[in-house]
């Protein structure tokens, strides 16, 4: 008598098969798209220095996928509303970040979404910190 062993994936092993999945299944589109421009001829061709874009591109490659991975960790320990307002407020930083550091202009439409995603994480903090009273017959 055969009996099929199943196993259970946690989230971070599910991410790092889809992840290798959609490398795969991606190559092909890429060829199609892009035929040989990112070939090492090419890009010499094109004046750039191959071994700084692969290394540049195997940085980023890595830097996400840890992001990735820890994002999938936390989703375990946190509730999903919590993740997606955690995830707001990731970005307000990046975008205040990226004005104080980088001098990038901010235009008004700009800054107004910014106002709304902290009042959004503001509010959200203040509902979740308020607690339901119990009720007493």
């Amino acid at each position: 008598m055969m009996v099929k062993k199943e196993e259970s994936l946690d989230n971070v092993t599910l991410f790092s098969i889809i992840t290798v999945m959609s490398f795969i299944l991606n190559i092909p589109v890429a060829l199609f798209m892009e035929g040989v421009k990112f070939t090492p001829s090419y890009l010499q061709a094109a004046g750039l220095n191959v071994n700084e874009i692969y290394t540049r591109s195997l940085l980023a490659a890595l830097c996400f996928h840890a992001y990735q991975q820890v994002a999938y960790m936390i989703l375990q320990r946190v509730s999903p509303v919590t993740h997606s307002v955690a995830n707001c407020v990731k970005r307000v930083v990046v975008i205040v970040s990226s004005v104080l550091f980088f001098r990038t202009p901010v235009s008004p439409i700009n800054a107004l979404g910014t106002a709304i995603a902290l009042a959004g994480v503001f509010l959200y903090s203040r509902v979740t910190s308020i607690k339901p009273k119990p009720k007493t017959a």
